[in-house]
Parts: C-alpha cells; sequence; structure tokens
C-alpha cells in the first residue's frame, strides 16, 4: 500500500486520477476497519495485519491523507511544512512498524517522529536532482529565500556557494532530528530498534552529502554505498540505532 501511494503523485497525468486512487484507498481503509476488505491482494493483506496488530486506524489515515494533499505540484512553502508531510507519512509508518512490534512506549514514540522527520527531509534532498529532470522543484521557500536562491539555480543545477547553503541548511535539519532521535536511546525498548534501522542510510546519505560539500547534484550521491548491508548489521548486532 505504502508504495501505491507514494507511487501516485508520478504515476498519474491529471490530479483527478489521483484523487480517485486516494478515494479508493480511505474507503478501503474505512472497509478493512469494518472486517469488509475489498478483494484486492494488497487490501487484504492490510486487513489482515489490521487484525493481527490491532493497528491504529488514525496513522493509516493521516498517511493516504497527506499524500492527497501531496499531489500539488508545489514547493513546500518552509522547512515545517516539509516536517509535518513527514510527520503524517513517515513518522506515522514507524508508529504502524512499532505497534507491529508490540510497542506502545512515548519514548520509541518521540524517536520515531523525529526519525521520520529526518527522513522526509534527506528524501526531499535525494530527490532533488530526479525532480529537477522532470522541472520540477519542491525545495522549502523559505531557505531559499533566505538565500537567494531561485527555483530556476537548482534546474540548472548550479553548484555556486548560495545553492548549497540552501542543502547545507536542510541538511543540518536532519541531522538534529537524527540527533534528537539517538538523544531517547537508553529509554526505548531495545525491541524496538529493528524500526529504527533506517537511520542508517539516512546518517550515510548526510554523511556523503557533507564529503561533497553538499552539492546536491554530485554523482557520487547517485551511487549505492556497497557496505550499506554491512552497517546496519553491525548496528543492529550493537543494538543501536
Amino acid at each position: 500500500m505504502w508504495n501505491w501511494l507514494r507511487l501516485v503523485k508520478d504515476s498519474v497525468s491529471e490530479k483527478t486520477i489521483g484523487l480517485m486512487r486516494m478515494q479508493f484507498w480511505k474507503k478501503t481503509v474505512d472497509d478493512i476497519y469494518c472486517d469488509s476488505p475489498p478483494h484486492q491482494p494488497v487490501a487484504i493483506e492490510l486487513w489482515k495485519a489490521v487484525k493481527r496488530h490491532n493497528l491504529t486506524k488514525r496513522w493509516l489515515m493521516k498517511i493516504i491523507d497527506e499524500r492527497e494533499k501531496n499531489l500539488d505540484d508545489k514547493a513546500y512553502r518552509n522547512i515545517q511544512e516539509l516536517e509535518n508531510y513527514a510527520e503524517n507519512t513517515q513518522s506515522s509508518l514507524l508508529y504502524l512498524t512499532l505497534e507491529t512490534l508490540g510497542i506502545k512506549d512515548l519514548h520509541a514514540d518521540h524517536a520515531a517522529s523525529h526519525i521520520g522527520k529526518a527522513q522526509g527531509i534527506v528524501t526531499c534532498l535525494r530527490a532533488t536532482p530526479y525532480h529537477g529532470s522532470r522541472r520540477r522543484v519542491f525545495l522549502p521557500m523559505d531557505i531559499c529565500m533566505l538565500h537567494g536562491v531561485s527555483q530556476e539555480d537548482f534546474l540548472r543545477k548550479s553548484q555556486d556557494k548560495n545553492v548549497r547553503d540552501v542543502v547545507y541548511d536542510m541538511a543540518s535539519q536532519a541531522h538534529l532530528h537524527l540527533k534528537h532521535a539517538r538523544s531517547f536511546h537508553k529509554s526505548v525498548p531495545v525491541k524496538a530498534f529493528p524500526a529504527f534501522l533506517q537511520t542508517v542510510a539516512l546518517e550515510d546519505y548526510l554523511k556523503k552529502i557533507q564529503q561533497v560539500d553538499f552539492d546536491i547534484f554530485h554523482p557520487s550521491l547517485q551511487q549505492k554505498n556497497t557496505l550499506l548491508p554491512l552497517s546496519l548489521y553491525i548496528q543492529s548486532w550493537r543494538k543501536r540505532y
């Protein structure tokens, strides 16, 4: 379901079609919680997961509602708007993951909130070259204006210092969220750590973008890190996130 929702925006040519698909998923979730899922493979598996883990409907609906609002091809007005989007999508998905692990813990929820926001910011940065190739820019307008950067600067892949300053500010905010999430490390149940291992990939990207002096279009940022699985294993073994 998550991939389907994520791909709706790029797979439809008209907003109306995207809204129809979102409406389908809203009704599907309503039907699932009435124990009458539609005969659709993804819906049936989601219904099984809801029954097995007693998943909270609110998190599912937040994801759909936020994806629906995001069908508009508009840049985020400010970093807070991007963080709100991440909270309602990435963090909500983490809250659901914690529920599947049988965890109800305030500290784990706080960590999940910050990790989700870091994920949202990093995803926005990572996707900038792809969006630029489609003549779209979604980076927060307030940070761009602060540094005197226009959308056109990103579309022409400018490497000017003010463009890199925009990237630096966003990467710093993502790093701050990771730092906050890890400040709960000693209070979060160890059982929750597998849900938070995405922090390894987030930190890897933030380190790489720092190494290229925040040039968001540097070719090395598009290359896979073959050592990432090993890093994930080590963090899992060390019981850290």
